[in-house]
């Protein structure tokens, strides 16, 4: 074999891997707002689960990718281990799509599909378009690479010592750790069945010794989830052993079965002569019956793996990100879901806070400092990581046009979150200077006070609602009440000044009084911004003057 069919080889690798990444990333994208949807049906149903698994896998072309997900979902208590483990099962079916597409062995049609797919891709503007043109161009790449990989192993045939090397491979042992290895390597089942069926396209593996290749295929093809579950909760670790699980338990099950039941004369009679087609239909036999045959004991399963990966999660410090981890760059449904939450988490906190920190000014009463400070910590923390999360999501990920403009709206809504925050955070410093200067509050500026923090609590509960539940009724009620809170701000300022002229108001609570009005007004615009995010890019912006 010549030094130019190794730089063949090696260069049809590498378009049939990137074909593949294309065509995924264009169907996950084209498909982005429906999976979500779907993953979020989800039910306890182990059985949905698996068809939920099957589909979507079906759709990315990548059992790697959907498992990334499912540990994604785990780790941020979406799923329990339970929903995992099918949708897990129903993944290893979904991944048996690639290899039946390459039985068609389209490759002498692969420069066409690949002009059809680019056309599209590079002269239109409208992204479904150029998303499906992608989808054609990676199906063509794919193809186009199979090619320039059977030619490169067309001298192989010809070489008996490397026809001796495969037929070891008819020994079960060896053809499953090497299955196990390749797979583990460039960590996709899907790309490594297609480069076995490479092999087949060129005579050089029969069924006998690329059974036991597969087998190990599946085993190999659990280091992505592996990989993507360090870091996690031990509940995420969980899920990513059971795959792992569930595929060596599947390999010795089949191993067994292999050498008492004639599986191979079997998928012979129903495939035909052709080899790619045997592997592509062992490929589903093997993946179909291990799903069907270890469904009735996934609760036993999920036992074993709460056995291997013992112990409770820790309480997750608030300062830290409950549910984003670097598994949402796998794939922009998770990672649009996943910071969706955090923002959500985000903003019951900065209500928590406002609210307790006005009910600790009213009442007068003792107030945990520590809690407060802490709080506004967490907040401040969020903000900075959210926003670094939204920057990178931005530039690694295909997002869709609803994405992407829902991603836009986030910075605002952190932004606006955060600078509630401070304003509370104000307020809690007004509390801490009238108890230091012994300060006492006329009753008419206590009223005030307490009249316009009610209206802004309830203008930022408001708000927030909105954003959660994209209320366009509630939405209109927004306007009016900033705009009372407004009217409130000038004509307590009014009041204050006059009070203070009649000597009715101790000087020293005098600036306070001012400056917390202002931050009540300023807290209404924040929250106002917010809720105003749900309309078009063409919403109006309340200044802030902060």
């Amino acid at each position: 074999m010549s030094i130019y069919n190794i730089f063949l080889l090696l260069g049809g690798l590498g378009l049939f891997l990137y074909g593949m990444k294309m065509m995924s990333d264009g169907l996950e994208n084209l498909a982005g707002d429906k999976l979500r949807n779907i993953l979020a049906a989800l039910t306890n149903n182990k059985f949905s689960g698996v068809l939920v698994g099957a589909g979507v896998t079906a759709i990315i072309q990548s059992s790697s990718a959907t498992t990334v997900m499912v540990v994604g979902f785990v780790n941020a208590a979406m799923m329990t281990l339970t929903q995992a483990a099918g949708v897990i099962m129903g993944a290893n079916i979904g991944t048996t799509i690639t290899s039946q597409l390459i039985a068609f062995k389209l490759t002498d049609m692969a420069p066409l599909i690949l002009f059809i797919g680019v056309l599209p891709y590079m002269f239109t503007k409208k992204r479904s378009i150029q998303l499906l043109g992608q989808i054609i161009a990676g199906f063509g790449m794919l193809f186009l690479g199979m090619n320039l990989m059977t030619q490169a192993m067309e001298p192989l045939k010809y070489m008996e010592s490397f026809r001796a090397l495969l037929l070891n491979f008819e020994n079960p042992l060896l053809g499953v750790l090497v299955g196990a290895l390749v797979t583990a390597v460039i960590q996709s089942s899907s790309a490594s069945v297609g480069i076995l069926q490479a092999f087949a396209l060129q005579g050089l593996i029969g069924i006998n010794g690329a059974v036991y290749i597969i087998l190990g295929q599946n085993i190999g093809t659990c280091i992505t989830a592996l990989l993507a579950c360090i870091g996690t909760s031990k509940t995420a670790k969980r899920a990513a052993i059971l795959h792992l699980l569930f595929n060596i338990i599947g390999t010795i099950i089949f191993l067994v079965v292999l050498t008492f039941l004639p599986i191979v004369p079997f998928v012979q009679n129903v495939s035909g002569t052709d080899t790619v087609r045997q592997i592509a239909n062992f490929h589903t036999i093997f993946n179909v019956s291990i799903t069907i045959l270890l469904f009735p004991f996934i609760n036993q399963l999920v036992k074993l793996a709460t056995a291997i990966i013992p112990g409770k999660d820790p309480e997750v410090p608030r300062t830290e990100l409950i549910y984003l981890n670097d598994t949402v760059f796998s794939a922009s449904p998770l990672a649009v879901a996943q910071l969706s939450k955090e923002v959500h988490r985000m903003a019951g906190l900065v209500l928590n806070n406002l609210d307790y920190v006005l009910a600790s000014f009213f009442s007068r009463e003792a107030y945990d400092k520590s809690m407060i400070d802490k709080t506004e910590k967490t907040i401040n923390y969020l903000n900075f990581e959210i926003t670094r999360y939204l920057v990178e999501i931005q530039s690694r990920l295909q997002l869709s046009v609803k994405d992407s403009k829902y991603i836009g709206r986030l910075f605002h809504v952190v932004a606006d979150l955060e600078r509630i925050g401070d304003h509370a955070e104000n307020i809690f410093e007004y509390i801490e200077y009238l108890i230091d200067s012994n300060a006492t509050i006329s009753e008419d500026a206590f009223d005030e006070l307490k009249i316009m923090g009610a209206k802004a609590q309830e203008l930022v509960k408001m708000s927030v609602t909105v954003f959660e539940t994209n209320d366009m009724i509630l939405v209109q009620k927004v306007e009016p009440a900033e705009q009372e809170i407004d009217d409130l701000h000038d004509l307590y300022r009014d009041h204050h000044i006059e009070r203070l002229n009649n000597r009715h108001c101790n000087p020293e609570f005098g600036v306070v009084f001012t400056d917390m009005i202002g931050d009540l007004e300023r807290i209404a615009d924040h929250a106002t911004n917010i809720a105003y995010s749900i309309l078009s890019n063409n919403a109006p912006k309340i200044e802030t003057g902060d």
